[in-house]
Parts: C-alpha cells; sequence; structure tokens
C-alpha cells in the first residue's frame, strides 16, 4: 500500500515497548482451550470523520467507486456508518446492503475490489520468504483484517524455506472473543508439512497491543510447537490504529 497513512500508523505501532495497557484484551487462557478476547470494543463509538484532507480523498475515493451504479449520493451515509473505505469494504454485503439497499448492483461490485486488492497485496508475499518482506505481509494482513467487526484467528503456515504452504483461518469468533484449539493448529501443521508459523488476529476494539494474556498463551502456543519442531516466528495483532508484533517488542 506504500506510503498511506494507515502504513505510516501501524509502522510506527510495531515498535512500541512496555508493558501492555489492558490485560483484558487478546489471548485468554481458560481450562479447556485458548481464548482470544478484546473487551474493549465497548469504548468503540461511530463518529463522523472530521473534514480532513484525508477524510475528502475518502469520500472522492467512494463517490467515483459508487457513480457508476448511481449509488454516488450513498457516499457520505457510508462513510458516517463506517469511517473509511478500507471499513466499507471490510464489512461485507449485508452492511453495506444495509445502507444502499437489498440487490443494489455497487455491492458485489465493492466485494469484487476487496477481491482484487488482496490478491495483489498476498502476491507479494508469495514472490520469496515471507521473513524477507515483513513490509508486504503487514499490508496484506491489514488489509484484511484490521477493519473486520469480528475476531479472526489467522495462521500462516510456511516450509524450511519461510516460503508460504497456507494461509488459513482457524477460528472467527464474536466482536470481543474468539476460542482457539493450539492441536488444531498443531495437527494442521503436520498434515502440510509445515516447519514454521505465523499467528496473526485481529482486535475490533482499535486498539493491537498485545495483553498478559496474550504474551502467556502465546508462550504456551509455542511451546506446543516446540515439542513438535514446528518454530512460532511471530504473533501479529492487527487492528485499525495499527500492528503489533511478538518479536519486534521481545515476547517471543
Amino acid at each position: 500500500m506504500g506510503d498511506s497513512l494507515a502504513s505510516r500508523q501501524y509502522s510506527r505501532s510495531s515498535r512500541k515497548v512496555g508493558r501492555p495497557a489492558d490485560d483484558t484484551l487478546g489471548l485468554r487462557l481458560s481450562s479447556r482451550h485458548l481464548e482470544l478476547s478484546d473487551s474493549g470494543h465497548h469504548r468503540l463509538r461511530h463518529l463522523q470523520p472530521p473534514a480532513s484532507s484525508q477524510a475528502l480523498r475518502e469520500r472522492s475515493v467512494l463517490v467515483e467507486l459508487l457513480r457508476p451504479f448511481g449509488a454516488a449520493g450513498s457516499a457520505d451515509a457510508l462513510i458516517g456508518e463506517f469511517g473509511s473505505v478500507a471499513a466499507i469494504l471490510a464489512a461485507g454485503p449485508a452492511a453495506q446492503a444495509r445502507l444502499l439497499g437489498a440487490g443494489h448492483p455497487a455491492v458485489p461490485h465493492l466485494g469484487m475490489i476487496r477481491d482484487v486488492m488482496l490478491h495483489v497485496l498476498r502476491a507479494e508475499i508469495l514472490k520469496g520468504p515471507v521473513l524477507g518482506n515483513l513490509r508486504a505481509l503487514v499490508d496484506y494482513l491489514f488489509a484484511d483484517l484490521a477493519h473486520l467487526p469480528t475476531e479472526r484467528l489467522r495462521v500462516l503456515f510456511l516450509n524450511a524455506k519461510n516460503r508460504l504452504l497456507a494461509d488459513e483461518t482457524m477460528s472467527e469468533g464474536s466482536v470481543s472473543e474468539i476460542a482457539i484449539h493450539p492441536r488444531a493448529i498443531m495437527k494442521r501443521a503436520l498434515e502440510l508439512g509445515s516447519t514454521a508459523l505465523i499467528l496473526v488476529h485481529n482486535h475490533p476494539s482499535g486498539d493491537p497491543s498485545p495483553s498478559q494474556g496474550d504474551i502467556d498463551s502465546t508462550r504456551r502456543i509455542a511451546e506446543a510447537a516446540k515439542a513438535l519442531d514446528i518454530c512460532i516466528h511471530d504473533h501479529l495483532i492487527v487492528a485499525r490504529s495499527g500492528w503489533s508484533s511478538f518479536r519486534n517488542l521481545g515476547l517471543l
């Protein structure tokens, strides 16, 4: 995504160091499984974006996307509801149709734009070892996950040369939590012949900071992987305000 504002914001976020601000965010350990939780979602508010140059650019882009379908007049309502073009694309057809109308031809068009965008970004990380192009990886994950309204756990399965074997959603949850099963992740890694993993999940609250629960549970997953000679390269958390890397923070 080049030098976009979002890219600059989450590039800074990845260098955050210190105690997580909210121990209720992220991975939570229960007696039967691990849960990803993000109880900070209650702090979210839908606000009309400020009349800044960035907001004007967002509106201009959306107007042009909707104009061929006679829906340019809905741009303000969509921006007001979701906040940005990226969030509109991530919202999905059901949420878009609430404002555009059921069966509106612009809805599948927006879905196609999102699919093409993700395809282009994903192609960048397939060109070589995933760890050799962290910026491309984060651009792809940020575009795909940062604006989702519910939590999703993704695992990138890598081979011995750190090339991508598979990029799979292992679990989907609610706005505030998602249950995960480390055994299922390890089983899938063995099926694929994967020797290394990158864990990824999103925080719908917008705060990418890892909690103590994230830290403890990720270490337990890493220990399970180590017993099978599988390396956990990183655990990335993406959110609207940025992203964080366990590796960069010295947590792995």
